[in-house]
């Protein structure tokens, strides 16, 4: 007997001492148990609550006084949950005993006991649902009881309650189920949300509508019984439950990442901070990109963004993600706005400011005749979209028409490093790899880059060349300080150049879709395969950018920057437009008027077919001449590192270096260090490979010049 009691003792202290260690603290606050959770809360531009997330832990905002609860939601929560909440310490002694007696006398678990104030401790410390778990919940439940009071336990439990769909608290709850405030509900909608908290799933209002009228009755009844509710069970159940709107949805879950990476460093945690975002005009866009990728799904199109910036103060209206509403959705996971991709012809207008940077204007003609390129060891043919060729055509209709030679004929006169560093200058920093990787084909976007920094570059056209970072905080853009890129006159030809429908006709059409109702300069783009498909555009205050295709890299069926997003596009400006009217774009002061031949970009005469032309002061008709063919080294380019290949004997590894194409050749002069190596008929020469750091330039002599064309001497290293 005696050993029997030791073990009992034994026993019994173990149990105490695990029960001891085995209770977490009770906090000194219920306040501070969820302000220590509490994130940056963001407010678009009218104070309306962007990061509305129930991915948190706690209910931090949408939460109300229990004084300010109807007195029938707060008795049907006791009389359902916890009948003698006002007169327990914790643990509902009665309710446990009789519990356990109808799970042992049923086999199992069929009802549990817990108080209102034992499921706070359970809120406040999750664990496991076991019996283990039941015994410590008691102790803390009346230590919480012990330090507040009964009130204060209450309202922490009816804010944050967990409902379906990750709600918390009544507030959320009565938003989800019924799309209504608390203080609009009905007798039956209150009882519902006080049922719906012991199984959101298996009492549904959707998908389990009888089981919860069959818990509301029940409730209602024992409320009746108590003379809670004056109405008698059966009528409330002729009541109506309200049915959540199917308003068009937004998410902002992107923007906010974003803008609390902005704010992170910058400001304090845990506060309200006011972004530029414009809720309305977030969710309208949302409606207008989410409707055009559901009638493009055949296509082949998934995914899709929008991005709207008012370039007047640089601030962020909306951050539009393809389906971002969309619970569940696999394609709006990743910020799209933000993702890299090519841009295929969107990047020609940048192209083009930096070419008029440089005096040209857009009465320069281009040569549109048939390119090949040497590309590796083989020759790339380059060709416009429809195929055609125009021969002599101005900068006006080469960007216009989106001609891909002329494109491609410009940066090699202006030189890819120096296109790369003025990209960078107006904002666009994905592309940081050597010159050497992107090659010709930069002039068609081969590099990639994120909706984001285009659209920032272009709102340096659309701000006369001004360049200020795009902002999503207010009052930032008050701090960044502007910096002038390129002159009025400049951004003002390219913006004109882009909103002439006629400079477009070509390879557009007369009746573009292209060719808004108000001054819009606007540009497409399409990545090679159908990757991407981009639509940009500025009038006098926003800039818009939009982005469709699909983030796992597949091909969409034949889907252009003309034929998807460019309806979006006319769609967001028909919106911003909608209240205001529409000034026309800039035009700067100093451009002088001229009218100008089309085939030539000269004076017009009486022969000639002719149009008016701006130029920029120095620029005129009178300094025009066609951009001749670019005479200069192609390989090896600036600082290109080669490594000897151990497979092949060293005295068989050559390297091809080539000078571009031109006509008239007679012979090249090949110098490495200033020594020369050799002579070739032809464009190229092949060079013995040696380790070490080399200087290669080549003597051109063309049969209409006395005198060779020198390049530039080119350094490149042989590991």
């Amino acid at each position: 007997m005696c050993g029997l009691a030791l073990t009992a003792i034994a026993a019994g202290g173990l149990l105490t001492f695990k029960t001891h260690q085995s209770i977490s603290p009770v906090p000194d606050s219920l306040e501070s148990v969820i302000a220590s959770r509490e994130r940056n809360i963001f407010l678009d531009r009218n104070g309306a609550r962007l990061n509305v997330s129930y991915e948190n832990i706690w209910n931090a905002q949408d939460r109300a006084a229990l004084h300010d609860l109807s007195p029938l939601l707060v008795r049907a929560f006791i009389v359902g949950e916890d009948q003698r909440f006002l007169n327990h310490s914790g643990v509902d002694w009665a309710a446990r005993f009789n519990a356990l007696w109808n799970n042992l006398r049923a086999g199992e678990v069929v009802r549990g006991a817990s108080t209102i104030t034992e499921q706070v401790a359970r809120i406040i410390h999750p664990r496991p649902r076991n019996a283990w778990s039941r015994w410590l919940e008691g102790f803390e439940a009346m230590t919480l009881e012990e330090r507040f009071n009964k009130v204060e336990i209450l309202e922490f439990y009816l804010n944050q309650i967990p409902y379906g769909a990750r709600r918390r608290g009544i507030v959320q709850a009565a938003r989800y189920y019924f799309d209504r405030d608390l203080t609009t509900l009905n007798e039956k909608e209150i009882l519902a949300l006080a049922v719906l908290v012991r199984s959101p799933r298996w009492l549904d209002p959707v998908r389990q509508s009888k089981n919860l009228e069959r818990a509301i009755f029940s409730l209602a009844e024992r409320l009746h019984e108590f003379k809670f509710i004056e109405p008698e069970p059966d009528s409330v159940l002729t009541q109506v439950l309200s049915k959540p709107h199917d308003s068009p949805q937004f998410n902002t879950q992107h923007f906010v990442k974003f803008a609390n990476r902005r704010a992170q460093g910058r400001l304090p945690d845990a506060r309200l901070l006011s972004t530029t975002l414009d809720g309305e005009l977030q969710r309208t866009t949302q409606r207008i990109l989410d409707t055009r990728l559901t009638g493009m799904a055949a296509r082949n199109v998934t995914n899709g963004a929008v991005l709207i910036v008012d370039h007047e103060t640089n601030e962020i209206r909306a951050w539009v993600v393809g389906f971002a509403a969309r619970q569940h959705h696999s394609s709006n996971q990743l910020d799209t706005v933000v993702a890299k991709r090519q841009p295929g012809s969107a990047l020609k207008p940048l192209l083009y400011t930096r070419a008029l940077m440089a005096g040209w204007s857009a009465a320069t003609m281009l040569d549109d005749s048939p390119l090949e390129e040497a590309v590796g060891s083989g020759l790339h043919a380059y060709h416009n979209y429809s195929r055609n060729h125009y021969g002599l055509i101005s900068v006006r209709e080469a960007l216009g028409n989106s001609l891909n030679i002329p494109a491609v004929k410009t940066l090699q006169t202006i030189g890819t490093e120096n296109f790369l560093d003025f990209l960078d200058r107006v904002g666009i920093k994905s592309l940081a790899a050597h010159p050497n990787q992107y090659g010709d084909g930069l002039a068609l976007g081969n590099g990639e880059l994120s909706l984001y920094e285009l659209v920032q570059a272009y709102t340096v056209i659309a701000r006369m060349g001004d360049f200020k970072p795009l902002s999503v905080l207010e009052n930032e853009y008050l701090a960044n300080h502007s910096l002038r890129i390129f002159s009025e006159d400049v951004a003002s030809v390219i913006a004109d150049i882009l909103s002439d429908p006629g400079a477009r006709e070509k390879e557009f059409g007369r009746n573009s879709i292209l060719n808004f109702s108000q001054p819009t300069a606007v540009k497409t783009g399409t990545s090679s395969d159908y990757r991407d498909a981009w639509a940009i555009g500025f009038n006098d205050k926003f800039t818009v950018g939009v982005w469709m295709g699909n983030l796992d890299y597949t091909e969409m069926r034949e889907v252009t920057g003309s034929n998807g997003p460019a309806l979006v596009l006319r769609s967001v400006f028909a919106e911003l437009n909608r209240d205001r009217d529409a000034r026309p774009l800039f035009l700067s002061a100093q451009l002088l008027a001229e009218t100008v031949c089309i085939s030539s970009g000269a004076l017009a005469h009486d022969d000639c077919e002719a149009r008016h032309e701006w130029f920029a002061p120095g620029t005129g008709p009178s300094a025009i001449s066609t951009i001749q063919q670019d005479v200069r080294l192609r390989r090896p380019s600036r600082g290109l590192a080669l490594a000897m290949d151990p497979r092949i004997p060293d005295d068989k590894e050559f390297f091809e270096f080539s000078v571009s194409e031109v006509d008239n050749l007679t012979h090249v002069d090949w110098f490495v260090d200033d020594q020369k190596i050799g002579s070739s008929t032809t464009r190229s020469f092949p060079w013995k490979l040696a380790r070490g750091d080399f200087n290669v330039r080549a003597h051109i002599y063309l049969a209409t010049r006395p005198e060779p064309v020198v390049t530039e001497t080119v350094a490149y290293r042989v590991n």
